[in-house]
């Protein structure tokens, strides 16, 4: 099994509290998920992994603990079954690693466990967190990407028994040079995101974009569809997709795909494969020509953007009148959202100018704003039941540690 220094420092560790926080790609998680498993194998034990919801587990630290179980011939050897339906990982030992997410504390009160991983904590309400705390008998690991300070510095941090662990892309020998470069290069773009997606610094990060947003469960069945947004990316950059609707003076957004490497006919392939009906208008980046018109020959409904002087900041405009309402499952979405801010100049004041990274979902629906929404929106109903998102809480950053 091949590890890096993360796992060495999380698996020697006699802390009851591990915390890990770490920059993007700093493979924390991943060095956690194999201490979970050496763990399971020398000992007969109960370990809980436990996430924001179930989306968030499948698309990060369970994918994880499948690519650890699959690298190591004596973890395969270990693992009795798998049961993907309970998402358990069963061993001949009679050890357990159980993924779970739970609603609330009442629910966290449910069954005990030796171990507890609680995967980006940050978000995860501290009463769930003390709940499961106090069920743990043995060790607990946490961690996050320090968007912002949490309950993690303001009542862990500091604490007896617990250690806090920096890490950042630098600590990842597995990682490739092309993301290497993204990461560092977030530093001409914004000084206080390169410290925390690059450094793993707890920033003082202000001027989102949007703040007018929230999560919810699922598109209302009386939305109407206004049409799919989508902007090419190849090697470095993700191709985007998404599907915008509207109801009641709202909008309702879903993200259809996320990735890289994609040819025309594979984009095609893959809108298809996620269910965008041919028919469905689609708005594209009107700088690729060449791209939509190979689409199109490919059946798709498929225009460029109507982008103009000042287009960037007019799509913006239109967007922020309007209430935004991000599924569960579109989980790259909501991290932009969670990123997308103005730049700054040297003395730290707006240029009312986006920064040009984590937008790759934005983008397009951007491109659905300047076709497809008029400037003022209708009223918003306020009525939102049974379809009411869970509310999102946006906040300054706080740099509350200064470690390197």
């Amino acid at each position: 099994m091949k590890t890096s220094s993360l796992f060495k420092h999380n698996y020697q560790s006699t802390a009851q509290v591990i915390i890990n926080q770490g920059g993007t790609s700093s493979g924390k998680t991943y060095a956690i998920v194999q201490v979970l498993f050496s763990l399971a194998i020398t000992q007969k034990v109960v370990i809980t992994v436990v996430g924001q919801d179930i989306p968030n587990l499948k698309s990060g630290v369970m994918r994880d603990a499948a690519a650890v179980h699959g690298s190591s011939p004596v973890f395969q050897g270990a693992v009795k079954n798998l049961n993907k339906t309970d998402r358990i990982y069963e061993f001949d030992n009679g050890s357990l690693i159980e993924f779970k997410s739970y609603g609330n504390a009442q629910d966290a009160k449910s069954g005990k466990r030796d171990y507890l991983f609680v995967n980006e904590a940050n978000g995860i309400e501290w009463d769930i967190y003390t709940e499961l705390a106090l069920r743990t008998r043995k060790r607990i690991f946490i961690d996050y990407n320090p968007n912002s300070g949490f309950w993690a510095h303001e009542k862990l941090i500091g604490k007896p028994g617990v250690e806090l662990i920096i890490s950042d892309h630098r600590h990842n020998p597995f990682l490739d040079d092309n993301t290497r470069h993204k990461i560092e290069s977030l530093k001409n773009e914004d000084e206080e995101l390169w410290k925390v997606y690059a450094r793993g610094l707890t920033g003082r990060v202000t001027g989102l974009i949007f703040s007018k947003w929230s999560i919810c469960e699922a598109i209302p069945p009386d939305a109407k569809l206004l049409a799919a947004g989508l902007d090419f990316g190849y090697s470095q950059d993700e191709t985007g997709c998404l599907l915008v609707y509207k109801q009641n003076g709202e909008l309702w957004i879903e993200e259809l795909l996320y990735e890289t490497e994609l040819t025309n006919t594979d984009i095609s392939k893959r809108l298809s494969k996620a269910g965008l009906k041919k028919s469905t208008p689609v708005i594209a980046d009107s700088a690729e020509p060449k791209s939509i018109e190979e689409l199109r020959r490919l059946g798709w409904q498929i225009t460029g953007a109507k982008k103009g002087a000042d287009s960037v900041n007019h799509s913006i405009d239109i967007l922020k009148r309007y209430h935004l309402n991000v599924t569960r499952n579109s989980l790259n979405l909501r991290k932009e959202l969670e990123k997308y801010k103005w730049k700054t100049d040297k003395s730290g004041h707006s240029t009312n100018q986006p920064i040009d990274t984590c937008n790759h979902l934005i983008d397009p629906l951007r491109y659905v704003a300047l076709n497809m929404l008029k400037l003022k929106p209708i009223k918003p109903n306020t009525t939102r039941l049974p379809y009411a998102p869970s509310s999102y809480q946006g906040s300054v950053y706080e740099e509350l540690i200064g470690m390197a």
